[in-house]
């Protein structure tokens, strides 16, 4: 990424892209990375509209709340605070002071972030943690001295990652962990700083919006789901069907750490919650033998969401995997140490990411870290299971095809679901919803956790979530919808559900209680809303099928009429 292609960016057209406000409140000069968000915004097809405030005014335009921060009305606050100027407070404290200087920091930043809430609940603040100065005046004692710069850079650091637990619409953007791959004499401009308070080198600062447009990007649900791999050379050392699975390199001895290190890379990413698949040219058996067989194997045949090995072309391939977990195209990564293969794949699927691995199976891991593929803006307790979700689907499908009709299979699947309102427990869930589904989204409104929370408290909303489960296993939450009350109807906010249970009867199920709401609050109608986007156009015909009458590019239910759908789920 070069800081000189992005400013050419500047003078392109932008019109056709999402539009995303940004506040960037900085206490050095801000302007470099301005321009280096805006052009890399382009490369992401995103319009960043951005306001600049002023040199060093950050708790004037929070504090202020007529400020013309807030005029602007932003999405996003960005607030760059460096490690430069935190210095020049902290020498200028006394002795007794500097021991809690970090409290009082954080003090101050908590008190900015209420500020914003109470202004715009919405509003999401993004704030870069410091990277660490050892002023050299302790050296490494430093480390022992509660009043040394050293020490209280790096209590605010810790006490950022506790404060964003506590503020769910704080987002850390980690600049130290950054700086610490890139190394300081490689981002900081000593010359750009003496002569106009710019802090960090032009090289860097693409680095840097990178990590603030992929944060943007996971709120606004535009996220990887899945990783595909290779296996030959990627995932093993070697060649299977030649060298066996005896053979292959893998371990911690010589190369196969190098492999082994990747697989363990890959199995995190699982349990958080990323889709492990395989796509390799092949004998499915006597690829498979290697994750049955090598006791050197990190990953193992259950990681597996979907096994694709045989001798078609790997692009026609991923395609399979796509249909199987219904996801898009640009949800995928894909793998694959052969540059033919990553450029076949990249030709026919180009919304698919496709990294250009290194040559050296040794750098894999620390490439492919430092392209940050899967920024995510939540977590749940459903992220683990996802795999098993999966492979269960898959015996589902397998099960249907020994049905004459779907209604004869969706009753032998024995589904029962536990309809309950947004509670503490899954508002993560929730909000991951929001963010990661793009198919079955009806108005594709984008949550945090935060928005859920208040959603949950307020009497102007009320909510559904939906966990599901049948003779095979659980599919966890997989359905939400969210109410607005108004004034002698219902409004349908939000209405999401989990591809992976389309046509079991989930919306009828919903629509049923959606209608025994309305009519004990005393209301008979529903009115829905689709808007469409280039993914959802799936649902565009759900009102209709569902019985709702169009009428002025909203839907509406007349409860009254209404005769509850048929389905085939037992529910409390």
């Amino acid at each position: 990424m070069n800081f000189n292609h992005f400013k050419k960016n500047l003078k392109k057209d932008f019109s056709a892209f999402q539009k995303v406000r940004v506040a960037v409140l900085g206490d050095s000069a801000t302007q470099l990375l301005v321009t280096a968000l805006r052009g890399y915004g382009y490369e992401q097809k995103i319009d960043f509209q951005l306001f600049e405030a002023d040199y060093d005014q950050v708790e004037r335009q929070i504090f202020d709340t007529n400020s013309e921060m807030y005029h602007f009305e932003p999405e996003y606050v960005l607030i760059c605070q460096t490690t430069e100027h935190l210095s020049k407070k902290f020498y200028y404290t006394t002795h007794s002071e500097r021991a809690v200087f970090w409290q009082n920091h954080l003090q101050t930043l908590g008190e900015m972030c209420q500020t914003i809430s109470q202004k715009n609940k919405k509003t999401k603040i993004f704030y870069l943690n410091f990277y660490e100065l050892n002023d050299g005046i302790f050296g490494n004692f430093a480390n022992k001295v509660n009043y040394s710069f050293l020490y209280q850079v790096r209590k605010i650091n810790t006490g950022l990652m506790e404060l964003g637990q506590e503020l769910r619409n704080l987002f850390i953007i980690d600049l130290a962990s950054l700086l610490t791959q890139y190394g300081h004499k490689n981002s900081f401009d000593s010359k750009f700083y003496i002569n106009a308070d710019m802090v960090w080198g032009l090289e860097f600062l693409p680095m840097l919006a990178k990590r603030i447009s992929d944060t943007v990007q996971s709120i606004s649900g535009k996220i990887k789901k899945a990783l595909i791999l290779d296996l030959d050379n990627t995932v093993w050392g070697g060649i299977v069907g030649d060298d066996g699975w005896e053979g292959i390199q893998i371990g911690n001895l010589g190369m196969g750490k190098a492999f082994t290190n990747l697989q363990i890379w890959a199995k995190e990413l699982k349990k958080r919650g990323i889709i492990l698949c395989v796509c390799s040219k092949n004998d499915e058996k006597i690829a498979k033998e290697a994750f049955e067989k090598n006791p050197d194997m990190v990953l193992k045949l259950e990681d597996i969401a979907v096994f694709v090995a045989n001798w078609d072309n790997k692009a026609d391939n991923i395609r399979q995997i796509q249909e199987i977990l219904n996801i898009g195209m640009d949800s995928l990564v894909f793998l694959d140490d052969n540059p033919f293969e990553r450029n076949m794949v990249r030709e026919n699927l180009p919304e698919v990411c496709v990294p250009e691995l290194p040559e050296d199976p040794a750098e894999y891991v620390s490439f492919l870290q430092e392209l940050n593929l899967f920024e995510t803006a939540s977590v749940s307790d459903n992220d683990e299971i996802r795999t098993k979700q999966y492979q269960e689907e898959s015996v589902r499908l397998s099960e249907k095809k020994h049905f004459a009709n779907e209604e004869e299979f969706l009753a032998n699947l024995q589904m029962e679901a536990k309809i309950q309102p947004i509670s503490k427990f899954n508002v993560p869930r929730v909000a991951q919803l929001t963010q990661r589904s793009n198919q079955f989204n009806l108005r594709t409104v984008r949550y945090t956790e935060q928005d859920i929370e208040q959603i949950a408290k307020s009497e102007n909303f009320a909510s559904f979530t939906v966990s599901l489960k049948d003779k095979f296993g659980e599919y966890g939450l997989i359905s939400m919808v969210i109410l607005e009350k108004k004034q002698g109807f219902i409004f349908i906010d939000t209405w999401i559900m989990s591809c992976r249970v389309l046509k079991r009867g989930v919306e009828a199920l919903l629509l049923n209680e959606m209608v025994k709401f309305a009519q004990n609050d005393g209301l008979q109608t529903i009115i829905g809303e689709y808007l469409p986007t280039a993914k959802n156009g799936l649902v565009k015909d759900h009102y209709q099928n569902l019985g709702f009458s169009s009428k002025d590019k909203i839907w509406e239910l007349d409860c009254g009429t209404y005769q509850l759908q048929k389905h085939f789920i037992k529910h409390g």
